[in-house]
C-alpha cells in the first residue's frame, strides 16, 4: 500500500498545529496515491497526544514510547525513526519545516539513501509515475520550481501555513506500538547550554501591520510600532511584519518578514503599508482574512488584492489612524 506517513509533534500534550496541517496535507496525497494517512509520535509519553490524533481521521496512529526519547535528542531520534522506516515502510514521509525536520529530514534522507526536498509550499503525485512532486520557492524566492526524485520513502519538509489543518470528527485511526532498540551510546552530539532567544512568531499573530520600501527608511517602522500599540487595545497579539525589502536596507530585522522567503501568514487583519506587492511577498499573507492597504500608487499589486485601500501618503495616514483608534477604544 502507498502510505504517507507523517512525522507527529506534541504540544501541551496534543498534536500541535504544523502536524494537522500536514496531516491534512498527507490525506490529499494518500487519495491521490490510492493508499492511507498514517501518524508517527516520539517520545517518551505520547499515548494521549496519539489517542486525540486519531480523532483526525488518520489511517493508522504510530507510538514509538522510550525514556531515552524524552525532550529532543537528535541522535536518538534519528535512530528511532530510521527504525520505524524500515518497520512501516511507507512511501512518502512529511515532516514540518521546523527545529525538528531540519535536523532529522537531511539525515534521515542519507541514511536511507533518499532524498529530501525542504520548505516546501505544496505536494501533489505525478498519476504517471506515482512519485512526489515537491514545490518550493528557489532562487532567493525570485522563481518557484517543481523537484521530482527517486528514492523511498520520499521526503519531504513542509513549511507551515500553506496547507489547511485537519478537522475532527471522522473514524478513528487504529493505535499501532513500535518497538525500536536505542541506547546512549548513539549520542554524539550533547547540547551544553540552551540560550532563549526572543523572535516573532508572526504566524501566530491575530493582527499584523506590515511595511515595505514605501516607508522610505527605517523610522517609519517607529509610526507602525505606533499603529500596533493602539490596535493592541482592541486585538490580541498584534505584530509588525515587513517585506523583504525593508530586510534588506537593515531597517528591521529578518524574523519580521512576511513572504516565501519570510514567514507564510494567515491573521485576521493584514495591514500593509508601503508595500508594492511582489509576488513572493503576496503568497505569504493573501489568504489574510482582511487586507488593508496604505500606499501612494494606485497601481501597486497589492490593491489587486486588499479588501480595503488607501492611496495617500502613510505618514498623514497613520497618525490619523492611531488618533481614531485612541478615541474609540
Amino acid at each position: 500500500m502507498n502510505e504517507v506517513l507523517i512525522l507527529g509533534e506534541i504540544k501541551d500534550g496534543s498534536p500541535d498545529l504544523r502536524t494537522l496541517e500536514l496531516l491534512s496535507a498527507g490525506k490529499k496525497l494518500s487519495s491521490a496515491a490510492g493508499g492511507g494517512c498514517s501518524i508517527l509520535f516520539m517520545g517518551d509519553a505520547v499515548s494521549g497526544a496519539a489517542d486525540k490524533a486519531g480523532a483526525y481521521g488518520p489511517h493508522k496512529v504510530y507510538r514509538v514510547e522510550d525514556p531515552l526519547l524524552k525532550g529532543f535528542q537528535a541522535d536518538l531520534w534519528l535512530s528511532a525513526l530510521e527504525q520505524a522506516c524500515s518497520q512501516i515502510h511507507p512511501s512518502v514521509l512529511l515532516m514540518s519545516h521546523g527545529f525538528v525536520g531540519m535536523e532529522l529530514g537531511p539525515r534521515l534522507a542519507c541514511r536511507l539513501n533518499s532524498r529530501l526536498s525542504t520548505d516546501c509550499i505544496d505536494l501533489s503525485i505525478d498519476p504517471a509515475d506515482g512519485l512526489l512532486l515537491r514545490t518550493k520557492p528557489v532562487s532567493g524566492g525570485n522563481a518557484i520550481s517543481v523537484f521530482k526524485c527517486l528514492g523511498e520513502p520520499q521526503l519531504a519538509t513542509v513549511r507551515g501555513k500553506v496547507f489547511p489543518p485537519a478537522e475532527t470528527g471522522q473514524t478513528p485511526g487504529e493505535v499501532a506500538d513500535i518497538q525500536v532498540k536505542i541506547d546512549p551510546s548513539m549520542i554524539r552530539v550533547e547540547s551544553i547550554e540552551k540560550v532563549k532567544e526572543e523572535t516573532v512568531s508572526l504566524d501566530k499573530a491575530n493582527v499584523v501591520v506590515a511595511g515595505g520600501a514605501g516607508l522610505g527608511e527605517a523610522d517609519g517602522f517607529e509610526l507602525l510600532e505606533e499603529l500596533a500599540a493602539a490596535l493592541r487595545k482592541s486585538f490580541n497579539n498584534v505584530m509588525v511584519g515587513c517585506s523583504r525589502v525593508a530586510v534588506d536596507k537593515g531597517w528591521i530585522s529578518s524574523d519580521h518578514q512576511v513572504g516565501l522567503t519570510g514567514t507564510m501568514i494567515s491573521p485576521d487583519i493584514y495591514v500593509a503599508v508601503g508595500i508594492s506587492g511582489a509576488i513572493q511577498h503576496l503568497v505569504g499573507m493573501v489568504h489574510s482574512k482582511k487586507i488593508i492597504a496604505i500606499n501612494t500608487d494606485p497601481a501597486c499589486n497589492m490593491f489587486k488584492v486588499a479588501d480595503y485601500g488607501i492611496v495617500e501618503d502613510y505618514e498623514d495616514i497613520v497618525p490619523a489612524l492611531v488618533e481614531k483608534l485612541e478615541e474609540l477604544s
